[in-house]
């Protein structure tokens, strides 16, 4: 026997040793890992029921499955970049609450908001401001109110086929230096601003005319028709206005304004003064396009 293993290669030998090995390691790995699945198998069966017996804990689980799955889920989404903040905008915001108003203007601010399908807080604004406006330029309130109702439907970016803006829609290439004290034109897209503009060219306008149904014809811009159907607009919508704000019903009936013609003056010509053309241009229409001025009627000329 020993002679005979003394023949055998050592190659074969140091070959049959490394599988021998090789065998011992593959038996015991397949052990371990029989016995590991067992026991991982247990495991999870044990925890199972465990889960299914104690609701209580089974709802801590998914608590903290849950929170691990949006952390790494957060962690490999890249940052979205952050809005700046700003504590100063609610500062900024044309708005007020309606309750702080006098009950008058509260009750204007809220069926005006319902009407029109805008918010009450910044209708309360605009009601505040048409309110001492109006007792500045000694225009009822309403009017100022109705004016806006009409033009823009409380639109402030509101802009009309030949330039006119904001709130009361006033032709802004014709009224600029009026914007001069609120820091240039563009603040004819600020709404108090705009009101406040709006609010003295009506004024003008009426002074002018001599009545409001007159005062609006100016407005309007209305010189080769008599603004009959804006005007009546206006008025209509001044009279609901007023109800609200005095508590009365809403009037179903509404006069039907006719405008008399405006007087026929043929002035002579004065040395520096405008030309008719320039006079049409500074009466420029605030919402319907310029026409043809008749040489029967002399347009006026806001300043």
């Amino acid at each position: 026997m020993t002679a005979h293993n003394k023949n055998i290669p050592a190659s074969y030998r140091v070959t049959q040793l490394i599988r021998t090995v090789l065998s011992d390691m593959a038996l015991g790995l397949f052990k371990v890992t029989h016995s590991g699945a067992a026991m991982l198998g247990l495991a999870t069966a044990v925890g199972l029921v465990t889960l299914v017996a104690r609701p209580d804990l089974r709802q801590e689980v998914e608590h903290h499955a849950l929170g691990w799955l949006l952390q790494r889920q957060q962690t490999q989404s890249p940052a979205e970049p952050e809005l700046p903040v700003e504590p100063q905008a609610a500062e900024r915001a044309t708005a007020t609450l309606p309750h702080t108003l006098p009950a008058e203007q509260a009750k204007v601010a809220h069926w005006l908001s319902r009407k029109y399908r805008v918010a009450p807080e910044p209708l309360s604004v605009l009601v505040s401001e048409a309110f001492e406006v109006g007792r500045a330029v000694k225009i009822d309130p309403t009017l100022i109110l109705a004016v806006m109702a009409i033009e823009s439907r409380f639109n402030p970016f509101a802009q009309s086929p030949v330039g006119a803006q904001g709130l009361m829609q006033v032709l802004t290439k014709v009224h600029t230096e009026k914007y001069e004290d609120f820091g240039g034109k563009l603040a004819a897209f600020d709404p108090v601003a705009n009101l406040r503009v709006g609010a003295k060219v009506l004024q003008d306008c009426i002074r002018r005319a001599g009545s409001i149904e007159g005062g609006l014809r100016l407005y309007v811009g209305a010189v080769t028709t008599d603004g009959a159907d804006y005007i009546n607009k206006v008025m209509a919508e001044h009279l609901r206005i007023q109800s609200v704000a005095l508590g009365k019903p809403m009037p179903r009936d509404f006069p039907n304004f006719a405008p008399t013609p405006l007087p026929v003056t043929d002035p002579a010509p004065i040395d520096g003064a405008p030309s008719v053309s320039q006079e049409q241009e500074a009466l420029a229409p605030i919402t319907a396009p310029r026409a043809p001025v008749p040489s029967e009627v002399r347009p006026f000329r806001a300043s």
